[in-house]
C-alpha cells in the first residue's frame, strides 16, 4: 500500500485545505503573468491592426503613444510627395470621460483618416464600418453603448453604427472610431461662453494694435470663428501613417523623412518597443516583484504544511524505521505528499482561472509557454518544501517508538 496515500486518507481534512490555500495562490501567480501578457496585447494592439510602415511624429519626440505630439495636418500632403510612399493617413487619438446613463463613460477617441480610412480593417462583431465623413461612430463593446444608440459628445451626436470586440487602449478603456474631423470636434470642443471671450480677446487685441486701428473692417473678422481668421492654423494631428509602396524599403522612405527638421520618424518595431519600455515597463517590473514574492510565501506555506505533517508521523517513522525500512521510503512519503499537494494547487489554480480570469476588468492572456514554466516552477517549489521535512525524519531515532 503506498504510504503517502494512507497518510493523506489520516489527514484528508488538513489536505484538502492545504491544497486549496495553495491553489488559490498559484491563480494568484498564474493571473499576475496573465495580466502582464495582456498589458503588452493591449498596448501593443492599435500599432499591430492599424498595420502602418512609419510613424511620423514632432520633432525631438517619442510619439503620441509615449508624450504630446502635435504636427500640423498638411503634413499628410508633404509625406505623400515622397518617393515610395503609398498611402499617408492622419493619426488622432486621446482619452476622454463623459457622463453616460448615470455613469462615468471613459473612451479612448480614436480619429480615422476618412475618406482613405473608413475602418474596414476593424474587426466587427455587428454592424458596419463608416459611411459618412461626420456623426457616425465605431465603438468597442466593452463601452457598453448599443448598436444605433446616439452618444452626445459636445454639441453633436454620434450614433453606434458598428461595434467590434477586444479593441482597447493601453490603459484598458475601449476604443471609439470616428471621423478624424469629429475626433478633433470632440478634442478641441469648448463651451460656448469659452468661445466668445477668446473672440472677444481677439477683436481687443486688434483694437489696440496699429491695423486695427487702420482697418476697422478686420474687427469683425477677428470676432468670428477661428476658421475664418487665416492667421490661425486649423487642429493640428498626434501623428502621419504612412504604408510604403510593395518592394520598397521602409528604411529608405524613413531615411528621406528623417532629414525634414520638424519631424521624428519611427518604424512601427520602434514605435512598440518605446511603448513596452515605457508604460508597460514599470508595470512589468512590479507583477515581477509581486509574482516572486507569492511564489516565495506557497513555498513557506508549502513547506511548514510538510513539516507539520511529518511532526504528526513521527511514531510512525520510528516504527518504521525499527521495522527496518529504509531511508528512500520515508523520503518517498514526503516527496509524494508534497508533489501530489503542488500537482493538486496547480490543477486547481488553472481550473479556477478559466472562470475568475474572464471576468477581470483587465485583459489577462494565458499562454502555454507560462503555464510550462510555472508547473516547472511548481515541481521546484514541492521538492524544495519537503526538504524541511525530510531533514527532520532523518534526525529520527528508532527508539523513539518507545517514547
Amino acid at each position: 500500500m503506498n504510504l503517502a496515500a494512507k497518510d493523506i486518507r489520516h489527514n484528508l481534512g488538513r489536505f484538502v485545505l492545504t491544497t486549496l490555500g495553495i491553489g488559490l495562490l498559484l491563480m494568484i501567480v498564474m493571473g499576475m503573468g496573465g495580466i502582464y501578457r495582456g498589458l503588452i496585447q493591449e498596448a501593443t494592439l492599435l500599432v499591430e491592426r492599424i498595420g502602418a510602415d512609419l510613424w511620423v511624429v514632432q520633432g525631438n519626440t517619442r510619439g503620441p503613444f509615449a508624450e504630446v505630439s502635435r504636427i500640423p495636418a498638411s503634413l499628410e500632403d508633404r509625406a505623400r510627395a515622397v518617393p515610395g510612399v503609398a498611402h499617408a493617413r492622419r493619426f488622432v487619438s486621446h482619452t476622454i470621460q463623459r457622463e453616460h446613463r448615470g455613469r462615468p463613460l471613459r473612451i479612448v477617441v480614436q480619429g480615422l483618416a476618412w475618406p482613405e480610412d473608413r475602418g474596414d480593417w476593424i474587426p466587427l462583431v455587428a454592424g458596419r464600418s463608416l459611411r459618412q465623413a461626420h456623426y457616425e461612430l465605431i465603438a468597442d463593446q466593452s463601452l457598453g453603448l448599443a448598436l444605433g444608440e446616439t452618444l452626445r459628445l459636445g454639441r453633436n451626436g454620434y450614433t453606434v453604427v458598428g461595434l467590434t470586440r477586444g479593441m482597447v487602449g493601453s490603459g484598458g478603456d475601449g476604443l471609439g472610431f470616428f471621423a478624424v474631423a469629429d475626433a478633433q470636434d470632440i478634442q478641441f470642443d469648448q463651451p460656448g461662453e469659452a468661445l466668445r471671450l477668446e473672440r472677444e480677446a481677439r477683436r481687443a487685441r486688434l483694437e489696440a494694435n496699429d491695423l486695427g486701428r487702420l482697418q476697422p473692417g478686420l474687427s469683425d473678422r477677428a470676432a468670428g470663428p477661428a476658421g475664418g481668421v487665416p492667421a490661425l492654423a486649423p487642429p493640428q494631428v498626434s501623428a502621419v501613417m504612412l504604408t510604403v509602396t510593395p518592394g520598397t524599403d521602409p528604411a529608405a522612405v524613413a531615411a528621406t523623412i528623417s532629414r525634414w527638421p520638424d519631424v521624428t520618424v519611427y518604424s512601427r518595431q520602434q514605435q512598440m518597443d518605446l511603448l513596452l519600455s515605457g508604460m508597460v515597463d514599470k508595470a512589468k517590473r512590479q507583477l515581477g516583484l509581486f509574482r516572486v514574492l507569492l511564489i516565495i510565501i506557497s513555498t513557506i506555506i508549502l513547506a511548514l504544511i510538510i513539516y507539520t505533517l511529518t511532526l504528526d508521523k513521527i511514531h510512525d517513522i520510528a516504527l518504521l524505521k525499527l521495522m527496518g525500512a529504509r531511508n528512500r521510503v520515508i523520503i518517498g512519503l514526503i516527496v509524494q505528499q508534497s508533489l501530489l499537494i503542488g500537482a493538486l494547487g496547480y490543477a486547481l489554480a488553472w481550473w479556477l482561472g478559466t472562470f475568475a480570469f474572464p471576468k477581470f476588468p483587465r485583459l489577462v492572456v494565458i499562454e502555454t509557454p507560462d503555464l510550462v514554466q510555472l508547473a516547472v516552477i511548481v515541481f521546484a517549489i514541492s521538492v524544495a518544501s519537503s526538504l524541511l521535512g525530510i531533514a527532520r525524519a532523518m534526525r529520527v531515532e528508532p527508539n523513539e517508538v518507545l517514547s
